[in-house]
């Protein structure tokens, strides 16, 4: 599909962070999530998490980092509801990161 515009696919980010389980919705306390093009290195990266996990933190810390790559996901989807999937399970795959969640209790929750 073609890479939508920059703010359709922020709605996007936006409905799946909204629609988050509970679980994970105080995560977000001090995490920022930035949409960028693409990742520089990785560039059929989806997404990527940056920080110290909840369960790991110790005090104050600077706000953990989520970034959602539109050119990546815009290009592995074939339509726009299938975007909007992809954006939620990338979104909902790094906040659990976030959370101190691995890939394996991810798949154990059916979150990914």
């Amino acid at each position: 599909m073609e890479i939508v515009p920059r703010y359709k696919f922020e709605r996007l980010v936006a409905d799946a962070l909204d629609g988050l389980p509970n679980e994970l919705s105080d995560v977000l306390d001090n995490v920022v999530v930035q949409v960028y093009d693409r990742n520089p290195d990785e560039p059929d990266l989806l997404g990527l998490y940056e920080g110290t996990p909840h369960t790991e933190r110790w005090g104050d810390e600077i706000p953990d980092q989520i970034s959602i790559y539109r050119h990546a996901l815009c290009e592995m989807s074939s339509d726009l509801d299938e975007l909007a999937r992809e954006v939620y399970v990338t979104v909902i795959h790094e906040v659990a990161h976030a959370a101190g969640i691995d890939d394996e209790r991810l798949h154990e929750l059916g979150w990914a």
